[in-house]
């Protein structure tokens, strides 16, 4: 099932609408990598990572794998792994996926640029948990830890991001 994004912004999926965070620049058919913006288009679910440590597997129609501490996501342009799920320690510029917030307790990797990866076109777009304010986010989706669950566990394959939601 595909979600959409809309105006507030909120998601909607099925007969529900959540709100959510989105990049702090709003949404952009420019992806640049920094630019905080969310890409538009439509963005399938790839896979999900959870905290095992901090909340149960969630039920997802893609494959869901555990974190562990040693989990990282090449953010570096110039980097062969760009756009990646790295081992860490790892030597190019990365973001760490097994924070401690609670923010990335779920992550569903969103397919932006990963087919194949291009330099500077934007990395580690991710469906996560959103900040308790809803803070914007770098260009990722973040929603509340409930409906996050919810959403994966009634199937959801995509997200539609038009410009302007």
């Amino acid at each position: 099932m595909i979600a959409t994004l809309i105006p507030g912004p909120a998601l909607t999926f099925g007969r529900d609408t959540f709100r959510c965070a989105i990049g702090r620049s709003g949404v952009t058919q420019a992806k640049r990598e920094g630019d905080g913006a969310t890409p538009a288009g439509l963005l399938p679910l790839r896979r999900v990572f959870y905290r095992a440590d901090r909340v149960a597997r969630p039920a997802a129609p893609v494959p869901v794998e555990p974190l562990a501490p040693s989990d990282g996501w090449c953010d570096d342009p110039r980097d062969a792994a760009y756009n990646r799920f790295v081992t860490l320690p790892y030597a190019g510029h990365h973001e760490e996926l097994w924070r401690t917030d609670h923010l990335y307790d779920m992550i569903g990797v969103l397919g932006w640029n990963d087919a194949p990866p291009e330099a500077d076109r934007g990395s580690a777009i991710f469906l996560h948990v959103a900040a308790p304010d809803f803070t914007p986010t770098e260009g990722c989706i973040a929603l509340e830890p409930a409906a996050l669950r919810s959403v994966l566990a009634a199937g959801l394959t995509a997200i539609r991001v038009p410009l302007g939601g």
